[in-house]
């Protein structure tokens, strides 16, 4: 009985077991477009982490289904599908291509296209390929991502902003800098104080960063496009479940010196000066070995935290986000905290015909600016300490016999750092309304009006204390100064876009004609009270301009192979004066092929994309530094500086105020930059191996340049017209993924830019002998020049002459014109700022839940102007009898005492800087339903940033934009630690 009532027991058991039986099923997944199979897709059974991939053939097996499991297919590009495990053995999939990946949709002027439509050079970063690690500003996020775009920080300040140049530039002495829009609204400078005008957009807001290069993309935004256009597009609420959804990125950052400049110790100051100096210098020689660098230079800890949350339903999405940073500098002092609110809602009425969609971004940036830089720290007296007891806050200054601070003396840094209080207030806000509205009766057409703005106001003070040099030797009070300032930036634009798809003509039409309106206005005071008390008040408010355009574009896709786009627009300033110059055009046309939709090319296994693109364009440019230069003005005196004409009967002085008439050249017209293009895009392996190639060249024709003006002119300088120029250049991309299977990934990408600019006529003065327009450098000496047959901002300099031991002689030049004279004759043109070509490139990994990735770049052919050596000599150390002055070890390499002011202009203080730079490198690791709950992911990751650089340049960073290195702000290296929490 027992042994059959076991076998019953096992016989009941047995019987449900079977129906949870595992087993096996194959099969091939092919492309349902062609039949082909396709390798590298990811097989799963959803809800579980058992998975595999298909084989080269596209076959697969998959072992462990049971019953009722769902087995999901995917692929980039494709529709994913998901099929339930009944028992069949085998189960062979056509994937379909995913029509929203075909149909993605890029960000344009105006507008947007299907990317397979774009005939321009445009690429989009999106946030899934963004810098990783410490990116307190927006522009960070794409440094070296894109092909032809170099983001160069202008130091390591916190809040610190970066040099953008796409495709190098257009212009000499104006604007350089491209379009940059945020949602929707071209973006103004910003007011004074801020660091960066994109302090004011928070990083983790931002969805993607769309770069328009070429003038056939660039040209609808006409004379503010000259130079690109960045468009910045943030983060939506994209659920309509109504269900909640919250994500916090938070993070801790730990910032390091890499390196100081080389100065002189203690004791390398104390035998130059024992060896060189009077007897007077020696005996003011101190005993202490103070490294300045140090004293006023700080490792730093910075915070970061970010709040967003997102919901929505059918007619309506909202996403709302706050941002909190606090970010410490490497210079003691230097703080930026920084609070952000952002918030955008989308709404759709009338069945998706109207729709209307609302952002608002807001910051609060409140600035410790530190009052000292790494130079002063670099000059001062190391044998010195850093505190001493005096009447100076006890810290040493170089006194006279009296006790007196010598006037011309360096301050302590420490002093400087510690005496000041220098902080700025930044607000800013930035948003607009959106209205694009689909007619009922013609759903062809849609209305789309957008009404944006940008306020900034800004607050800075500084307050020097009583016992610093400046004030105890006088009446002994503080000094205090103020200054405010509002910037307001107005936008109206409006356009009509009409889109048609003829069927039967398998054609598609798409027309925009639109009118866009901007006003910039300026206000503001400036305030201060000096050491003996007295008070001065400014205030001014001034209409800084106005900014008005009409524009039109029309693009015709023939069976998507096809696509003709032309675009024109008329736009007008108030910078000049006079009708003929205050109107411009910016045409633009370009056509695309798309070859990999030809028959010869549609059932092909290699060639998944092939497109090949050709653009022209003009585009204006009037940036230059004064708002009205062609504008007859005269500037007031302030009361400080009105004239006493007599007196009132009761004796009151009667005051008037004098003028002064401003340079204004009323002949000044636009500078217009012709743009060609010629592209290729490319895609191979379904996608695995994908890429891009432009060649590229812009000519600029009436230049605009600040230039010297004849004896007798109202000014010294003023704005012309002068010469042209060209920039020609190659941009190569490429993106590999060499392995992808279900549970590794690897990705490589890369691109480098070959680049050439070149002055091609100056007609600006009619003299043989003329050598060329200076950008005026220091005490005397003109570094770079603008010449032609040469790259803009040369150097202009004298060839050095060497001893046997390869050491240079001072004062020692080559006589290039065997005059026996040395002068301004013989200097000759030596090396140029801009890289030969420059280069990014990385490598992600993925492996399960972890996520690998490294981020290098670089240039080469770069010179830099190392200003820092070349004001290292012995009279800086030795030029006074009752002080000293430190300087850099270079000294002991040139030995120079002097050499007047010839030796700034010495091709030995041209340096190469060229250089390779590991950016960054990031590791994280991802919980999936953290603590056993679904929908709750969080990922943990470190990243250091600045890890490496190699060069031959000796200054403590090559990477100096203008290539004018006068000592930066120290770039950190960073190690950062955070927590990205969704649910």
């Amino acid at each position: 009985m027992k042994t059959f009532t076991k076998s019953a027991l096992f016989l009941l058991w047995l019987i449900p077991m079977s129906f949870f039986a595992q087993s096996s099923v194959s099969g091939t997944v092919t492309d349902a477009g062609n039949g082909q199979p396709i390798p590298g897709v990811n097989i799963i059974i959803k809800g579980t982490t058992n998975g595999t991939s298909s084989d080269f053939d596209g076959n697969y097996v998959l072992n462990g289904v049971n019953n009722g499991d769902i087995i999901e297919f995917s692929y980039v590009g494709f529709i994913a599908q998901e099929f339930p495990y009944s028992g069949t053995s085998r189960i062979d999939v056509a994937l379909q291509e995913d029509a929203a990946e075909l149909e993605q949709v890029v960000v344009i002027g105006y507008g947007s296209v299907r990317k397979k439509d774009l005939t321009g050079s445009v690429t989009t970063v999106t946030a899934d390929d963004f810098n990783q690690g410490v990116n307190a500003s927006p522009d960070q996020l794409i440094k070296g991502r894109t092909a032809g775009v170099t983001v160069i920080d202008n130091g390591g300040a916190p809040g610190e902003g970066s040099t953008i140049r796409i495709r190098g530039g257009s212009s000499l002495n104006a604007s350089n800098n491209p379009l940059i829009i945020v949602d929707g609204v071209p973006l103004d400078p910003g007011p004074g104080g801020t660091r960066n005008n994109l302090n004011s957009i928070n990083p983790n807001d931002i969805e993607s960063f769309t770069v328009l290069k070429d003038a056939s993309a660039t040209a609808i935004y006409g004379f503010r496009a000259s130079n690109g256009v960045i468009i910045i597009t943030t983060k939506k609420g994209l659920n309509t479940d109504g269900k909640l959804k919250f994500n916090y990125n938070g993070n801790v950052t730990f910032s390091e010196i890499v390196d100081k400049i080389e100065a002189l110790d203690g004791n390398q100051f104390r035998e130059y000066v024992t060896a060189n100096g009077s007897q007077a210098q020696i005996d003011l020689l101190g005993t202490e070995n103070t490294d300045w660098q140090d004293e006023i230079l700080q490792n730093a800890v910075s915070t970061n935290h970010n709040i967003s949350l997102s919901s929505g339903w059918d007619w309506i999405n909202y996403r709302v986000s706050l941002g909190l940073l606090s970010e410490e500098g490497l210079i003691k002092t230097d703080q930026l905290d920084r609070t952000s609110l952002s918030a955008n809602i989308r709404t759709k009425f009338f069945d998706n015909h109207l729709r209307i969609n609302t952002n608002i971004k807001t910051a609060i940036e409140d600035y410790t600016y530190a009052t000292t830089n790494i130079g002063a720290a670099l000059g001062f007296d190391p044998t010195q300490p850093v505190f001493q007891d005096n009447n100076f806050g006890n810290y040493f200054q170089w006194l006279d016999g009296s006790g007196n601070a010598i006037a011309l003396a360096g301050q302590n840094p420490v002093a400087a750092l510690e005496q000041n209080d220098s902080r700025g207030l930044i607000f800013r806000s930035l948003g607009n309304l959106e209205v694009d509205y689909k007619f009922h009766f013609l759903p062809e057409l849609r209305a789309n009006l957008n009404v944006g703005y940008e306020i900034a106001s800004a607050k800075t003070e500084n307050v020097t204390s009583a016992n610093s040099v400046a004030n105890a030797a006088r009446t002994g009070n503080d000094s205090f100064s103020r200054s405010q300032q509002k910037r307001e930036n107005l936008l109206f634009d409006f356009y009509l876009n009409y889109r048609k798809d003829v069927e039967d003509l398998n054609t598609t039409f798409d027309v925009t004609a639109g009118y866009s309106y901007q006003k910039f206005l300026d206000s503001g005071s400036n305030f201060s009270r000096g050491f003996d008390l007295v008070e001065i008040d400014n205030p001014f408010n001034n209409p800084r301009e106005v900014l008005l355009g009409f524009f039109g574009r029309a693009t015709i896709s023939i069976a998507d192979k096809y696509i003709f786009t032309g675009s024109f627009r008329r736009d007008a300033t108030s910078r000049f004066s006079g009708l003929e110059n205050q109107w411009t055009n910016s045409p633009s046309g370009a056509f695309s092929w798309n070859a990999h939709n030809e028959n010869f090319l549609k059932d092909s296994n290699l060639i998944s994309q092939l497109k090949f693109r050709v653009s022209y364009g003009v585009t204006p440019q009037q940036s230059i530094g004064d708002a009205t230069p062609s504008l007859a003005r005269i500037l007031t005196s302030d009361p400080q500086s009105q004239y006493q004409i007599g007196q009132e009967p009761d004796g009151t002085p009667i005051f008037i105020s004098t003028g002064l008439a401003l340079p204004y050249n009323p002949d000044l017209t636009w500078e217009t930059t012709t743009q060609y293009n010629v592209g290729l895009d490319y895609g191979l392996f379904d996608g695995r191996v994908s890429g891009s190639i432009d060649v590229y060249r812009k000519e600029t024709e009436d230049l605009l340049f600040l230039a010297a003006l004849p004896s007798g002119s109202l000014s010294n300088e003023d704005d012309v017209n002068l010469g042209n120029l060209t920039n020609e250049g190659l941009e190569l991309s490429l993106n590999v993924t060499p392995i992808q299977t279900e549970n590794l990934r690897w990705q490589i990408g890369g691109n480098i830019t070959f680049q050439k600019g070149e002055v091609t006529e100056l007609f600006a003065v009619d003299n043989p002998n003329f050598e060329g327009f200076f950008n005026t450098g220091f005490v005397g000496s003109n570094i770079n020049i603008q010449t032609v047959g040469f790259a803009p901002n040369s150097y202009w300099v004298f060839e050095q002459i060497y001893d046997a031991n390869g050491t240079p002689v001072e004062g020692a030049y080559v006589d290039r014109n065997n005059d026996n004279i040395i002068n301004e004759k013989d200097k000759y043109i030596y090396r140029k700022p801009a890289a030969d070509f420059f280069y990014g490139f990385n490598t992600i990994l993925d492996y399960k839940n972890w996520n690998f990735s490294m981020f290098w770049r670089g240039s080469v052919g770069n010179y830099n102007y190392n200003f820092v050596d070349a004001g290292s000599n012995g009279r800086r150390i030795l030029n006074f009898q009752n002080t000293l002055s430190n300087t850099t070890t270079d000294l002991l390499q040139s030995n120079f005492f002097d050499g007047g002011v010839d030796r700034f202009s010495s091709d030995y203080y041209i340096q190469d800087a060229s250089f390779l730079k590991l950016d960054n490198i990031s590791l994280g690791y991802t919980f999936k339903n953290f603590l056993n709950y679904k929908n709750i992911d969080m990922k943990l990751y470190g990243t250091v940033n600045n890890v490496l650089i190699i060069t031959d340049y000796t200054g403590i960073d090559p990477e100096i934009s203008s290539g004018f290195d006068s000592t930066i702000y120290p770039r950190p290296r960073t190690y950062q630690f955070g927590v990205n929490l969704d649910f």
